[in-house]
């Protein structure tokens, strides 16, 4: 099985080492992200799928959200043999700008009565100081980073859902 690596993803490698570094239990060494389990890159990848399907849901807006699908990178400090993660960065415009006033703190409420843990919700370091809400879901072993860019023309939100570390089954190769 092959694991492709772009160029995006290599810049979001920061990004998974913050978002699973944090809560998400199981890991099989406390220095890196989570372990999520033995699985395929194409089951693992259709789980990034289902998690971030599942999140549109819950926003309860009408929109369009970016195609782009999950991604699988190398897991960090890993064997990139037997180990990968999985990723999907997407961005949703709402139908209306004005129907994005107030879903941070909706999401922020009702993301715990869907299995997620808010561990971060603040302005991120950006000149404009965009509203950011990092979760992690221990029992789906994901973490997701929801960016509102209200600044933009039309405002926006970017999800950046990441999975933690999974192994390749016996007799497989992940790279």
């Amino acid at each position: 099985m092959k694991i492709k690596v772009s160029a995006p993803a290599l810049l979001l490698s920061l990004a998974l080492t913050t978002l699973t570094g944090c809560s998400m239990s199981d890991a099989k060494d406390s220095d890196g992200p989570p372990f999520a389990g033995v699985s395929t890159t194409s089951r693992a990848t259709d789980t990034t799928q289902k998690v971030s399907s599942e999140l549109y849901d819950l926003m309860g807006l009408k929109g369009k959200a970016t195609r782009p699908g999950p991604g699988v990178m190398e897991c960090s400090g890993k064997d990139p043999e037997k180990y990968f993660t999985t990723f999907h960065s997407w961005t949703f415009t709402p139908a209306s700008p004005g129907e994005l006033d107030g879903v941070m703190e909706r999401l922020r409420k009702e993301l715990p009565g869907h299995g997620w843990k808010v561990v971060g919700f603040e302005p991120d370091s950006s000149r404009n100081k965009n509203l950011t809400l990092t979760a992690d879901n221990d029992a789906e072993k994901h973490s997701v980073k929801i960016t509102h860019w209200a600044k933009d023309q039309p405002p926006k939100l970017n999800f950046f859902v990441v999975s933690g570390c999974y192994q390749v089954p016996d007799g497989e190769k992940a790279g």
